[in-house]
């Protein structure tokens, strides 16, 4: 198929969620800055530098890389983000902090790979359907074959622990699953059955059961448990509806736990209000909807589920931070995409627009 112009509209969304994410990132950040001046311009170097510098380098690579290259590397990509993954317990690689193993330290960068994971799962997974096509109908190539992948998956990161990012695979490969075509039935059992094991994990874990509990009664122990989104909750309601202004967050300075990382969304809901953030969620409606009309209009259903599993991984790790910021799921500590802290997130997600943005040449019209 002859090759056409990038969707101009996708890359229009993306750029205005970057620009507000910076410039957000930017402002939370003045909250660390406060308290520790060496560990602030760490943090922007790390996010400004590493992960939009070389982010940006990345996403223009991948335009230029024709999608194909990614279905005929796909087991290779996902092969090494694993062993990647796994390198976190390797003494003298893997860094701990806070009581969990999620960082590979190189001496003069740490990263976590298992945003690395993420992205060759996605990549790989739509190789696979696409294919067995048809027959992902049948359990033995579409349900098995995911709770394969997830069971390995599963080995590494619950180790670490790292419970949330395996919750977002799970629901990126169920949603794939669900858009390739798989009988309903078997999406629901799939649902059942993640919904069963995140059960037996909170149950098993005692950080997991603390999170539950206050998610169902935040105002209990306020001070302890419940302080962050107490923290979050008051910082959104003190923005009312047009905020205090661009940069005048108090609650970022003292109170806000992690205010440029897992709860930035706070801080952008008090500085800009809900007008702000209704136009932050409807920038990443548009980013979806416009995401699943590239999906759509795709040559194949590689690049098709290719772009499906980017952009609903993309879009449910933002709903699940703001989710979590707003008191409407349980805190996770997810980043919010193209704004949390994170130069490892923001470099790997450009990267997959940029391959969204190479598929988005190759469009139909329909």
């Amino acid at each position: 198929m002859k090759e056409k112009k990038v969707d101009k509209f996708f890359l229009i969304i993306v750029g205005l969620l970057l620009a507000v994410g910076v410039a957000m990132f930017i402002s939370a950040s003045l909250g660390v800055l406060a308290k520790n001046e060496k560990t602030f311009y760490s943090i922007l170097f790390s996010q400004l530098i590493l992960g939009l510098g070389l982010g940006l380098v990345g996403m223009y690579l991948c335009l230029k890389i024709d999608y194909k290259f990614w279905r005929k590397y796909s087991f290779l990509i996902f092969f090494g983000s694993i062993l990647l993954t796994a390198a976190v317990f390797i003494p003298s690689l893997g860094w701990s902090h806070g009581g969990a193993e999620r960082w590979i330290d190189l001496g003069f960068a740490r990263f976590q790979p298992v945003e690395f994971l993420k992205f060759g799962f996605v990549i790989y997974f739509a190789a696979w359907l696409s294919w067995v096509k048809n027959k992902v109908q049948d359990f033995r190539f579409g349900i098995l074959p995911l709770g394969i992948m997830l069971a390995v998956i599963a080995l590494i990161l619950l180790k670490q622990p790292d419970t949330k990012n395996f919750i977002l695979i799970a629901v990126t490969g169920v949603s794939m699953l669900f858009v390739s075509g798989v009988p309903i039935r078997y999406i629901l059992g799939a649902g059942l059955g993640l919904a069963i094991l995140l059960g037996a994990l909170v149950y098993s874990t005692p950080y997991l059961q603390k999170r539950v509990e206050t998610f169902i009664n935040p105002s209990q122990d306020a001070q302890g448990a419940s302080y962050q989104i107490q923290q979050s909750l008051i910082t959104l309601g003190s923005g009312g509806v047009f905020g205090r202004g661009f940069g005048q967050s108090v609650q970022k300075f003292s109170y806000l736990p992690e205010p440029q990382g897992d709860s930035i969304f706070a801080v952008l809901g008090e500085e800009l209000g809900f007008a702000g953030a209704f136009v932050t969620i409807f920038l990443y409606i548009l980013f979806i909807l416009r995401g699943f009309r590239i999906a759509g209009r795709t040559p194949d259903n590689f690049s098709g589920l290719l772009v499906y599993g980017i952009v609903i991984l993309i879009t449910a790790q933002s709903f699940m931070h703001i989710a979590s910021v707003t008191g409407v799921f349980p805190l996770t500590g997810v980043p919010l995409v193209f704004m949390s802290q994170g130069g490892t997130s923001l470099m790997v997600y450009l990267m997959a627009v940029g391959i969204v943005l190479n598929i988005s040449k190759f469009q139909k019209h329909i």
